[in-house]
């Protein structure tokens, strides 16, 4: 990994040049290698690619406590941070505004948005046969956790199926995004989408920290554990859209993130600031509540409940 060598048996830190800030100081990639005693796949898990989504960045703290190269199989190469510029301000962004998952698979000499995930590509990717991409709701937006992944593909969908998240969404690639430029190479990528922008959200750690185990038990990677609670049902969707606002004012949402609903069914209001009631929401199709909004100020066509069509 770079210019290091990780023996097996053994766990790793490695810091790849990104670039030098205006005072000097150098930014790298941190990445944590666990390469185990034994032959294995090779598995990547990152977050923070937007780098205001930290609960990626627990989910990998917690899920790593738990490995030892001693006993592993394969090697998993760790990188809590991708947008290290963006984490440090927690922005979103990078500070030339661009999006780094709209940015892969990037180039050497391109923006610095490019060449992050240029080397991002060329250092863990290339040498990975299966990623897990750790993210969270937008800003001002919460997401029940779920797996975005293509259900179409026989091994992508067993994989989002061991990781067990409540729901799991067929979705389409996005261009320049990491799962499109990974899955050019080979790689086979599940996105776990769950929480809040700058928010720890403990039962979407959990679930995030269980499934990240669940996939490398399946793969042979850890043994598996023994089962302590009841399996969890997932909700394999096929399709999802999100209610929008039909005019101006203050929302009160009566729904909640995993609650089922009807077509037709009430999901809320819009008020003036008086508190008088200019407008109803109403959900156009039924299914599974998978996102919310959480600004209480909302604009016509603004975004407002994310519900997921269950196959």
């Amino acid at each position: 990994m770079g210019n290091v060598r990780v023996r097996a048996g053994s766990t790793k830190e490695v810091e790849l040049p990104i670039t030098r800030l205006v005072t000097g100081g150098d930014v790298s990639l941190p990445v944590r290698v666990v390469h185990g005693r034994e032959d294995g796949p090779t598995v990547w898990v990152n977050a923070a690619i937007h780098g205001d989504e930290v609960m990626g960045v627990e989910v990998i703290r917690q899920a790593m406590a738990t490995l030892s190269a001693r006993t592993f199989r394969g090697t998993l190469v760790a990188v809590p941070v991708v947008n290290v510029l963006g984490f440090m301000t927690g922005d979103r962004y990078l500070p030339d505004r661009r999006d780094l998952n709209r940015s892969f698979p990037g180039s050497a000499r391109g923006s610095l948005a490019s060449r992050i995930a240029h080397l991002f590509m060329t250092e863990v990717v290339s040498k990975c046969d299966v990623g897990l991409d750790l993210h969270t709701a937008a800003d001002r937006r919460a997401n029940l956790p779920q797996i975005r992944a293509d259900l179409d593909d026989p091994r992508t969908r067993g994989l989002a199926e061991a990781f067990g998240a409540p729901v799991m969404l067929h979705a389409r690639l996005r261009d320049g995004s990491l799962r499109q430029a990974a899955r050019d190479r080979g790689a086979t990528v599940l996105l776990y989408e769950a929480g809040e922008a700058l928010r720890f959200d403990e039962d979407a750690i959990a679930v995030g920290v269980r499934g990240v185990r669940r996939v490398l038990a399946s793969l042979g990677m850890i043994d598996d554990e023994p089962a302590t609670e009841a399996p969890v049902e997932v909700v394999e969707a096929r399709a999802s859209s999100w209610v929008r606002a039909r005019g101006t004012g203050i929302l009160h949402l009566d729904v909640h993130l995993g609650e089922w609903v009807e077509e037709g069914q009430r999901l809320g209001g819009l008020s003036d600031t008086f508190g008088r009631r200019v407008r109803l929401v109403h959900a156009d199709r039924p299914g599974i509540v998978i996102g919310l909004t959480r600004a209480p100020i909302v604009n016509a066509g603004d975004a407002l409940v994310h519900v997921a069509t269950p196959v």
